[in-house]
């Protein structure tokens, strides 16, 4: 299986490694199939822009890569653009995965997607287009059209 520099780098350096304490918004993600289980943590300013965010990631060398990513993709935008960033977005900025890692990148989705919604019901605000995440993305993908 061959992975891109892109993927290579963000696994042997993950950008924005960690927790943030009082996060404004956290999210955790699991894959029952494969045991990767991912956590993004938000800090979201009162412009409700991303100000800084971090992740942990417990799996294999794409899920670290693909949060790694998905963090720096987020970092700086506003709540309504992090919910822009979807697992293509992911993997077109890794230059791709390896088709039996695609889930990872839907991983960091979904992680995004659950802060987001964690930083939205602590706030009582809508974010439009936002739905209730789920905790394990294996029961959505079967659904998932590759």
């Amino acid at each position: 299986m061959a992975y891109s520099e892109k993927v290579m780098d963000h696994f042997t350096n993950p950008r924005n490694m960690g927790e943030i304490e009082n996060a404004s918004g956290v999210g955790t993600v699991g894959n029952a199939k494969c045991g990767d289980i991912m956590r993004i943590y938000l800090d979201i300013d009162e412009n409700q822009i991303v100000r800084d965010v971090k992740f942990k990631t417990f799996g294999c060398g794409a899920a670290v890569a693909t949060s790694s990513m998905a963090t720096e993709l987020v970092k700086g935008k506003s709540i309504y653009e992090a919910l822009q960033v979807t697992n293509k977005a992911v993997m077109e900025a890794l230059d791709g995965l390896p088709p039996v890692k695609v889930h990872c990148s839907l991983l960091a989705e979904e992680a995004i997607h659950a802060a987001l919604w964690d930083y939205a019901t602590k706030h009582g605000i809508e974010i439009p287009g936002l739905q209730k995440p789920v905790t394990d993305i294996s029961e959505h993908e079967e659904e998932e059209e590759y």
